[in-house]
């Protein structure tokens, strides 16, 4: 049950706040998270897993893992 909740979760990056520094990008294990237009990192749903590096990778902490809308 815990993999099928993990599956579920998604960030979310606040992009008013984000600082676009790119330190999501570089621990994220899926590759779903770039830095869009050089001043917001954008999450790709389909790639993301939820695991959370981001979130706690971010010195702004502008990333939050939510619930996935299905």
């Amino acid at each position: 049950m815990n993999q099928t909740k993990r599956a579920m979760r998604k960030a979310f990056v606040e992009p008013s706040d984000c600082v676009a520094c790119g330190c999501c990008v570089k621990v994220c294990p899926k590759s779903a998270i770039q830095i869009a237009r050089g001043v917001m990192a954008v999450v790709d749903p389909e790639k993301c897993v939820g695991c959370g590096r981001c979130a706690k990778e971010c010195p702004a902490t502008v990333i939050t893992i939510r619930e996935a809308a299905l």
